[in-house]
């Protein structure tokens, strides 16, 4: 016989889930008091943002780690928190944490009275981490010290949430079942949507930002491949020599390359490589017109700043944007004379929500495509005090483009699994030492610096 399950069916339902959850932990609980090890906090924090031991459950209670959990799956941000009794050992806690959960994230750790954290470097840099630190030390109650911990972390880290607390809302020991089975009999699956749609949000910013990027990229390309007709050379021309066929495969090769490259990007981090490629080709055809000319081969030098289709600069030149500070940037030939001449540059605009714009003035997108011209060390002097330049040095937008000025979209970002494979640096103490836990002392003991 077919029987329909009615609403009451549903919530009878649920609430059997809920008491066999109760059922569980009652039966799991010695054997979890028994079994603090690194791998059982680590696969915890695997399942849910917030280990709590069962030792030291009477000063961090199931309300407090299932609201501290709740605001973390909230703010959709890799932060793993572990509160742990006096006892438990500490020698390298945090790189041995960090390598058995094996997650790009934020590392916070209560340990009887004392507080510590750390972080993979492409989520927060190490002295946020610090400051962050030390900004909440001396609250004895843990729940405030780890609320108003994680409120400051996550307005300023970068990364998503990993996707294995999706599935599960466990994952806090002694109170783990519980709290399982509270949140599937009112409203698990509220929380779930929530992360689903701030990652789902995240992924439809990312798509529109490339959309707006490509718009650039392919101007660039196209401007290169006009450049490439205009050259009209042909490797059997009279005077043509290995040199010179070898700059113009060079150059034909990087326009294929970049239209290549351009057609398979997927995130605006993926643009980079297409600038640079393009950037290259625009050295390669400079070389050919020296050759052909009879001139001194050029020196390498980074594109024109104001456009880098102006192909490479031949100078640095002085120039003061509008509010901003005064400082040297590569210019071409034509701007050179420009400003020289107490005028303005031709400046690459792009289209913004505000219309057309200078691209130091655009949005976050186009860093990427900055650093793919104006790598290494040099964009964070030309860009500093600009918008796109104050954008690129927050922790957020290390995350959602890249991990620096000179380094886009290289490395694992907040909330990747990353195995074993992470800089143990990041996860030494202040000093630089052990890898253990403590605020600023040297060597490999627990408590260095408290």
């Amino acid at each position: 016989m077919k029987v329909a399950l009615s609403t009451r069916g549903f919530a009878g339902l649920l609430l059997a889930l809920a008491l066999a959850a109760l059922t569980l932990v009652v039966a799991g609980a010695p054997r979890a008091a028994a079994d603090t090890s690194v791998s059982t906090i680590a696969a915890a924090l695997r399942e849910s943002p917030v280990y709590v031991d069962p030792a030291a459950s009477a000063e961090f209670s199931q309300a407090d780690a299932q609201a501290l959990r709740k605001k973390i799956e909230d703010a959709d941000k890799p932060v793993f928190v572990a509160v742990l009794p006096a006892g438990h050992p500490t020698e390298n806690l945090f790189t041995d944490l960090r390598t058995a959960t094996g997650v790009t994230g934020l590392y916070a750790v209560r340990l009887g009275d004392r507080f510590d954290a750390r972080a993979d470097s492409s989520v927060l840099p190490t002295a946020a981490v610090r400051n962050l630190v030390s900004s909440v030390q001396g609250q004895n109650d843990p729940a405030a010290q780890l609320d108003a911990f994680t409120d400051r972390a996550v307005a300023n880290m970068g990364g998503s949430a990993p996707a294995g607390w999706d599935s599960s809302g466990g994952g806090v020991s002694t109170t783990g079942l519980v709290t399982a089975g509270v949140l599937v009999a009112v409203g698990g699956a509220g929380a779930y949507t929530l992360v689903r749609r701030n990652r789902r949000r995240h992924a439809d910013e990312q798509r529109a930002a490339l959309e707006r990027l490509r718009v650039v990229v392919d101007e660039d390309i196209t401007a290169f491949g006009e450049e490439l007709d205009r050259l009209d050379f042909h490797p059997s021309e009279p005077g043509a020599d290995d040199a010179m066929r070898g700059d113009y495969e060079h150059a034909l090769d990087a326009y294929e390359k970049a239209k290549s490259s351009m057609a398979d990007a997927t995130r605006p981090e993926d643009v980079r490589p297409v600038t640079e490629t393009l950037e290259d080709g625009r050295f390669a055809l400079a070389r050919l017109a020296a050759r052909r000319t009879g001139q001194p081969l050029p020196e390498r030098r980074p594109p024109c700043f104001f456009d880098p289709r102006h192909g490479p600069s031949v100078a640095d030149a002085t120039w003061t944007p509008p509010g901003g500070a005064t400082r040297e940037v590569p210019v071409c030939a034509a701007d050179r004379t420009r400003l020289a001449d107490g005028r303005d540059p031709v400046v690459r605009e792009v289209d913004t929500e505000y219309g057309r714009r200078p691209y130091w003035e655009a949005g976050p997108a186009y860093g990427p495509w900055a650093g793919g011209y104006f790598g290494g060390g040099l964009l964070p002097g030309l860009l500093v005090g600009t918008m796109l330049g104050s954008l690129m040095a927050t922790p957020a937008y290390a995350s959602d483009y890249g991990s620096g000025y000179g380094d886009f979209g290289g490395g694992y970002e907040g909330g990747d699994v990353s195995g074993a494979d992470f800089d143990t640096g990041s996860f030494g103490d202040f000093g630089g030492g052990g890898g253990d836990f403590g605020g600023g002392g040297g060597g490999g003991d627990f408590g260095g610096g408290f």
